[in-house]
């Protein structure tokens, strides 16, 4: 039976008639897998308490936690209480944290067991009875693909998936949505297989972003950038997500990854779709899937790739004053590895409104700093009436969008030096979030939580887009597998390798400098 999807205006703790209020969680749960994990502890369970904390919550809200422990509910309680105090983002409140102590709830077991799953729909069902969930139970996967498919069946089996009449059942599961196009299409058949496609979130932290969200504010509610979003103004477009870290203790899911599979399928190529897509007829969730999956279906790679894309290795070098190992040298990673560090390449959008428009996308680890920024680079002026002397300083107009760190949007523009001479230099106009509101940005995984536990999916990729992500990547890793030189070194610290300015150099272009 499908699942009955609730509206935020169904929602008994919201007034309809009032927009403004804040959107709260009706009655329901969410169930964990994978909770000894970094990213639950550091990431999901603080959201969690920033949410109740914000009274974003129900009051009934519980949270079950499933893993191959010998653990008690208080042992569990223990583990969320250290995970909070140390990462939440909102100031610790007892009262907040009881009332959410009270749901509670742990189930040991392996994701084989049928026993542990059936003790799972039993405790599933006493919150409803005791913490009036309401038959409403989201299952978060934050375990390895590979075991979303025994965990779904176990889903299915204890009859977890399917929801009473009114009520609903949802899965939020976490990239890597496979590892080429055949896995993905794989995968979503399993998933979609026990869960309708609507109740099935693949959960990209990065579209739930503030500054990603307002990519779409700038865009499409200002009339100053719309009508020179285009091949008539715009000469190139930037999306760079720079790493100053290595992989860490990662190189057992690094290593034969790489950071095209890792940020180019996901993170990049969905920030390349909001940056390119038309204006969708409205912002619900099938209407703006809609706009970016045409835009992915419209991009197309390089017929050269040796020349079109750029794929590089940190070496041993000096990052923030001290001494770190190259990738080869890391712990776990396999003796003369070909795994990709950093990854570039130029990709095309054939569309009325991009075509000629290179994207440039890049990414890396070890690089000279922590940030990513969409920049969309403009034409420069057909005609300007100075000396050659006046503007030899002169670069081209931008609109930067910060995604992180210093979340906001930077103008660049020329304007005349101060003095008796015209002088003509680039200077910068800038907004940051923090400095212009009050409230502090939420963490990602606030929004991307609470929009599960209301059912509004529009920051969610359906399994069209991963395909479509999926088709544009495969030919590149196939390309450097088989035919590729093997991937350029570059030092710790540096901005990638030689090949990458290569790449940029052969259109007449360069990297920005953030």
């Amino acid at each position: 039976m499908s699942p009955t999807r609730v509206t935020a205006d169904a929602n008994p703790l919201r007034d309809p008639r009032d927009k403004r209020l804040p959107r709260i969680a009706g009655p329901c749960s969410m169930v964990m897998f994978g909770v000894t994990g970094d990213l639950a502890r550091k990431k999901l369970m603080p959201a969690i308490y920033d949410l109740a904390n914000r009274g974003l919550l129900p009051p009934g809200f519980s949270l079950v936690g499933f893993a191959r422990r010998d653990w008690a509910d208080q042992d569990f309680g223990k583990i969320v209480y250290e995970s909070v105090k140390e990462h939440a983002r909102t100031p610790f409140r007892e009262e907040v944290w009881r009332n959410l102590a009270d749901g509670v709830r742990f189930v040991p077991g392996s994701f084989d067991d049928d026993a542990a799953f059936d003790l799972l729909a039993e405790t599933v069902a006493e919150l409803d009875e005791q913490r009036g969930t309401g038959g409403n139970h989201a299952f978060y996967l934050s375990i390895p693909p590979g075991s979303f498919s025994t965990v779904c069946q176990q889903l299915e089996r204890s009859g977890l998936s399917s929801p009473q009449q009114g009520a609903w059942r949802r899965v939020v599961i976490e990239k890597p949505f496979g590892h080429d196009l055949e896995s993905a299409r794989e995968l979503n058949a399993v998933v979609e297989g026990v869960f309708p496609a609507d109740s099935v979130f693949r959960i990209d932290h990065y579209l739930g972003k503030e500054t990603v969200q307002n990519l779409l504010a700038v865009r499409f509610a200002n009339t100053m950038f719309e009508p020179v979003w285009n091949n008539r103004y715009v000469d190139h477009v930037q999306i760079t997500m720079a790493e100053d870290i290595g992989i860490g203790g990662r190189a057992g899911y690094y290593d034969g990854i790489g950071a095209a599979r890792d940020v180019i399928q996901n993170h990049l190529l969905q920030l390349l779709a909001l940056t390119a897509m038309e204006e969708p007829v409205s912002f619900d969730a099938h209407n703006v899937r809609l706009e970016k999956e045409k835009v992915l279906s419209a991009v197309h790679i390089p017929q050269d790739l040796a020349r079109g894309t750029a794929r590089g290795q940190y070496s041993a070098g000096w990052q923030g004053g001290d001494k770190v190992l190259g990738y080869l040298e890391e712990d776990g990673v396999g003796d003369g590895s070909r795994t990709e560090t950093y990854a570039a390449v130029r990709l095309d959008v054939d569309s009325r409104r991009w075509a000629g428009v290179p994207f440039y996308l890049r990414t890396g680890k070890r690089l000279g700093k922590r940030v990513t920024e969409i920049a969309v680079v403009f034409k420069k002026a057909p005609h300007l009436p100075f000396t050659d002397t006046a503007t030899e300083e002169l670069g081209q107009n931008a609109v930067v969008i910060r995604v992180q760190p210093d979340e906001g949007v930077t103008l660049r523009f020329g304007a005349k030096v101060p003095g008796a001479q015209m002088e003509v230099r680039d200077v910068s106009m800038d907004f940051g979030y923090g400095r212009s509101f009050t409230e502090s940005s939420p963490e990602a995984y606030e929004r991307l939580i609470l929009d599960v536990l209301l059912g509004e999916p529009p920051l969610f990729p359906r399994h069209e887009e991963v395909e479509q992500s999926w088709r544009i990547l495969d030919p590149i890793e196939r390309f450097w597998a088989t035919e590729g030189d093997p991937p350029d070194q570059y030092s710790a610290g540096t901005w990638g390798p030689a090949s990458a300015d290569d790449l940029m150099r052969r259109d007449g272009r360069q990297w920005r400098l953030p």
